[in-house]
């Protein structure tokens, strides 16, 4: 291994000794992934060349980054003698992050921004795609999603869900300590069944990709934090306006009014009051 790739910025403490052959490593510039699999065209490494095995002179082929700049994605660590036991390890964190899952997410959405997505006039090209923060809530997962072109709560089914059924686009409200949310239910063939509340679409707001990332990091946590919540008189009214909305129309079907949000600008630290969503 060079000495240049005996750092990096990421986990076990920059030690690159620890990385695993097939640890997939992310740069925190600019997000983008090298995965050992696919090796790295731009430099000519084929594939099957861990991140610690890359050549002196490799940096990041989207910001020029050093390659001290790149975190631990997912993977195995290398074992040493100091290695926590894998069952104490789980003991003690819980269980593990859906990680295939996750970064089935970001593929299909990467796929997308490449094959779909480029040059729309929607698309803010200061950003990538990022899958982030994601934890256990009620047996199942929370995290975002940040793309060019929205940011998104998703919810993972837990090991006990079975989500194959959901309907694509069918809505649902999901109770948080901050307020109810309205989920759109999504089947992706790539990726499997989720849930996403969506928070900003488009994303001309962001300067760069660290603040789209700050933003959706910041809402994860104000999703807990009941303080913002809105009283009980207008939650419950709220509530009874979004059920109206969610009812299957009658016939004839009248025109629906604007569908209402409850707390998603709360949730942001924006005040109150909605913002259209595309």
């Amino acid at each position: 291994m060079s000495g240049a790739a005996s750092r990096f910025e990421g986990s076990y403490l920059g030690d690159a000794t620890r990385i695993g052959a097939t640890t997939r490593m992310e740069c925190k510039i600019c997000w983008h992934v090298y995965d050992p699999a696919e090796g790295c065209e731009h430099w000519q490494v084929p594939p099957g060349t861990g991140f610690a095995a890359l050549p002196d002179h490799w940096r990041c082929p989207v910001c020029d980054g050093a390659r001290d700049q790149f975190m631990a994605l997912d993977g195995e660590p290398m074992a040493t003698e100091a290695s926590i036991p894998p069952a104490a390890a789980a003991a003690a964190t819980g269980p593990a992050q859906p990680a295939e899952s996750i970064a089935r997410l970001e593929a299909a959405f990467r796929e997308i921004h490449i094959a779909q997505m480029r040059g729309m006039p929607i698309v803010n090209d200061a950003l990538a795609v990022k899958a982030l923060g994601f934890r256990r809530h009620g047996g199942r997962w929370l995290g975002a999603l940040v793309t060019p072109w929205f940011l998104n709560l998703i919810l993972l089914p837990g090991e006990d869900d079975e989500w194959s059924a959901l309907v694509p686009g069918a809505k649902e409200l999901i109770e948080f300590p901050s307020g109810w949310y309205e989920f759109v239910h999504a089947n992706r063939k790539s990726v499997g069944a989720y849930k996403a509340c969506s928070l900003f679409s488009p994303m001309f707001e962001f300067a760069s990709m660290l603040q789209a990332t700050e933003t959706a990091s910041a809402a994860l946590v104000s999703l807990f934090d009941p303080s913002i919540r809105e009283d009980g008189a207008q939650t419950a009214e709220i509530r009874r306006r979004r059920e109206e909305d969610l009812a299957p129309p009658p016939d004839p079907a009248p025109v629906q009014a604007e569908p209402v949000r409850p707390s998603r600008r709360a949730l942001l630290g924006m005040g109150t009051g909605d913002s259209a969503d595309a």
